[in-house]
């Protein structure tokens, strides 16, 4: 690569593309689910559990994971949970205002790689799910390519459950097997009470055959893993996203470093047993 195309590619990844809000879907109280198109009409070519960069002018500029499909071709989705100042401002963003995207970035959920042609277990917690179902639609997308897809979720409270169409649907597929449950339940709730770690000895899980891609809060982990080992899923199996404390999405402020690795260039999904490797080696 020549010194003039290393700095237009340089300058590619600082520089935001103009985009716009096409559709807003309101999904709990604090998430809300963005319809994106790029401006320039391109895809965003991404691989799930990926990220992008949103700027919104004026205010500032936060890593959201990517929620849809890579076969999406008319646009992307994005969950954003209202929590600071820029995702406070993005929910205030009308259909048809722009936003700056920048990305894709960092590594995905191997669903092209060492998933195809083994059995498959998403365990989600709360917005852990947004990632996730970009990986859950591509490889229902593409059945025929995987083994027994089992789809586990968990959410505080059932307020808190998001995407309730896709959940009912995939209740009822014949070809998946999907079960939830809540901390807490409420009057209506007539399911499964507890955390999710209470669902993986019953899920049915054939540890030889099975890769398992987990996205939650960083305390689901380490009890997931204890019980993931309980029924001999190996750490090279297990795939997990570190999204916190990401920045720049670039590997350049250093923000998000943990024991030598960068979530947002390393990452976000990481082998377990390569965060293993790195811990020993510390």
């Amino acid at each position: 690569m020549t010194a003039e195309a290393l700095i237009c590619s340089d300058r590619d990844l600082y520089l935001p593309q103009p985009a716009t809000v096409v559709s807003k879907t309101v999904l709990t109280a604090t998430e809300t689910l963005f319809e994106i198109r790029l401006d320039s009409g391109e895809e965003l070519k991404h691989m799930p559990g990926q990220f992008v960069e949103v700027t919104v002018p004026g205010v500032g500029e936060a890593p959201i994971s990517v929620s849809s499909s890579p076969d999406r071709k008319d646009g992307f989705e994005l969950v954003v949970r209202r929590a600071g100042r820029v995702t406070s401002a993005m929910h205030d963003r009308r259909c048809g205002e722009k936003l700056g995207i920048r990305g894709p970035f960092g590594t995905h959920y191997p669903v092209d790689g060492v998933m195809r042609g083994r059995d498959i277990v998403f365990i989600a917690g709360g917005i852990g799910l947004a990632p996730l179902r970009s990986a859950i639609h591509w490889v229902l997308n593409h059945r025929q390519d995987y083994g027994k897809v089992t789809v586990l979720y968990g959410t505080k409270s059932p307020a808190e459950r998001l995407f309730l169409d896709e959940l009912s649907d995939w209740s009822c597929r014949p070809d998946v097997t999907f079960m939830e449950t809540v901390d807490r339940a409420d009057a209506n709730w007539k399911g499964n009470v507890g955390v999710i770690t209470k669902l993986i000895p019953t899920a049915g899980i054939d540890a030889a055959r099975t890769v398992v891609a987990a996205c939650g809060p960083p305390i689901m982990y380490k009890f997931v893993i204890v019980s993931l080992y309980a029924i001999d899923v190996m750490d090279e199996s297990i795939y997990v996203s570190l999204e916190r404390r990401m920045k720049c999405g670039i590997g350049k402020c250093g923000h998000c470093q943990i024991n030598g690795l960068y979530a947002c260039t390393d990452g976000p999904v990481f082998n377990h047993a390569d965060i293993l490797r790195v811990q020993e080696a510390i």
